[in-house]
């Protein structure tokens, strides 16, 4: 498949949803739309884009409203992202750049599938597919698992070296416009081999990397010996963004496993943001942590501590019973566009937690809400006798920060570790207080199990931009 008309087509008129400032995407209009994946994690049914509707005025609020199915099999569909956001504002050679096109990694298969929201953005439609050969061929990567839309390129982080190696893993660049694969970034890595998650201080020409382990390590689940053994990654990497030279490593500590999520200040001229790590293999708290910039080096120190809850071992998975306690597993974590409000997704216990974070280096927690949970199982208001499966995992974030969105699988292998008897699909939105703090759970949004078709569904993305999926050009 081909795409028949290209971003630079929109006209005369830049996109209205690429924002100069992160003030100015708090003050556009709310979302109308979420697109949610959806995958199978037998591999036996197609993965799906789902879309469904935000709007609380409309007939369509909290209902999927369409769904597009992918024409192949076992892709486990993961972490998606537009083709262009705020950041093209910043490249001169894309004259009229549009958020149109999702670019959705499938991080079993290593393709790439292309979806159009142009037309009509209740309903996407595939347009085209990158085959895994293209990508290890002109990137020597695999295994694509984070997408950001960059200032010249398309950022694509994958946990693989060609053909699903065992690496280093690293960053595949892809054009805005023709979706074709460029090349890998790096051009001096330094001592990084571990991929996850890739985000930028914009202003800075800093670019950030985390850890969490190669296919090896990661697709047949959580290994315990390598856990034990703390072989997964406990790492943050600093490059230059324009050139993809490696410029510092700060290990966090080989107690701390798996460095996930990054989530640096929306403000471009800052030099500070939030990580998360799963697991500290010690007491099985996890934690988050803040790096700055001090000097010329960066500083990491941890901010937040989430313990572990005892639990009794006859309520506990296989995977848990030798421990007695259930982790916090910290999956997910996102930061509101006004760097004011900081969510964390504990998918082992099922909380989602609120901190202020106006001071960054002391995050003060103000509101929590637990939904399903190893042990709990936490029900949604709108059916009180039905205990949940799963846990609060991907989280996204309205721009203007009052509305988030949950949903509550990790990864199909992981899934069966933690929550054995299975995990029906759900996706919960909550209403947040941006003034003083707090979370109320929307009864009426809960769209659910057969809504998805079965399938699991991951992350979320908001049509017109989200908390997670926008960097910024200028201050003000």
């Amino acid at each position: 498949m081909t795409t028949t008309d290209h971003a630079h087509d929109s006209g005369d008129h830049r996109d209205p949803t690429l924002y100069r400032t992160p003030a100015d995407a708090v003050a556009a209009p709310p979302e109308q739309f979420a697109h949610v994946v959806g995958f199978d994690p037998t591999a036996q049914r197609a993965d799906a884009l789902f879309t469904v509707g935000t709007d609380p005025e409309s007939p369509l609020y909290g209902r999927v409203t369409s769904h597009a199915e992918l024409p192949d099999l076992g892709n486990e569909l993961h972490h998606f992202g537009w083709n262009a956001c705020s950041s093209a504002l910043a490249h001169a050679g894309h004259h009229h750049p549009a958020r149109r096109y999702l670019i959705v990694p499938g991080l079993r298969s290593s393709r790439l599938h292309v979806f159009d929201t142009g037309p009509d953005p209740a309903r996407p439609r595939l347009v085209k597919v990158v085959e895994p050969e293209e990508l290890a061929a002109k990137a020597g990567y695999s295994r694509p698992h984070t997408l950001h839309c960059g200032p010249d390129a398309m950022f694509l982080s994958c946990l693989g070296g060609a053909d699903g190696a065992d690496g280093p893993g690293g960053v595949a660049l892809l054009d805005h416009e023709t979706f074709e694969v460029l090349r890998a970034w790096e051009t001096d890595r330094g001592p990084q081999r571990f991929a996850y998650d890739v985000w930028w201080h914009l202003g800075r020409n800093i670019a950030v990397t985390s850890e969490w382990g190669t296919p090896s390590m990661i697709e047949d689940g959580l290994l315990p010996d390598l856990l034990l053994a703390r072989r997964y990654g406990h790492s943050l990497h600093f490059w230059e963004l324009d050139s993809g030279r490696h410029l510092q490593r700060v290990d966090l500590g080989d107690e701390n496993q798996m460095v996930l999520e990054l989530r640096p200040a929306h403000d471009p001229e800052a030099t500070w943001g939030f990580t998360n790590t799963v697991v500290d293999v010690e007491d099985l708290s996890a934690s988050v942590w803040l790096w700055n910039r001090d000097g010329e080096d960066f500083v990491v120190r941890k901010v937040i501590t989430v313990p572990a809850e005892p639990a009794r071992t006859e309520d506990l998975p296989p995977a848990l019973r030798p421990f007695g306690a259930v982790p916090p597993l910290i999956t997910d974590i996102d930061l509101s566009v006004d760097d004011r409000w900081l969510y964390i997704s504990a998918w082992g216990t099922g909380d989602l937690l609120q901190y202020d974070v106006s001071d960054p280096f002391r995050p003060r927690r103000t509101a929590s809400v637990r939904l399903g949970g190893v042990v709990g199982r936490q029900p949604h208001p709108a059916e009180p006798d039905t205990p949940l499966t799963g846990g609060t995992q991907m989280v996204e974030l309205s721009r203007d920060g009052r509305r988030v969105y949950v949903t509550n699988s990790l990864y199909a292998t992981w899934d069966a570790q933690f929550y054995p008897a299975g995990i029906d699909p759900w996706m919960v939105k909550l209403d947040a207080d941006t003034t003083h703090g707090g979370l109320t759970v929307d009864p009426r949004f809960f769209p659910h199990g057969p809504d998805f078709l079965g399938l699991r569904v991951h992350q979320t993305r908001l049509h017109g931009g989200d908390a997670s999926s926008d960097s910024y050009c200028y201050r003000g």
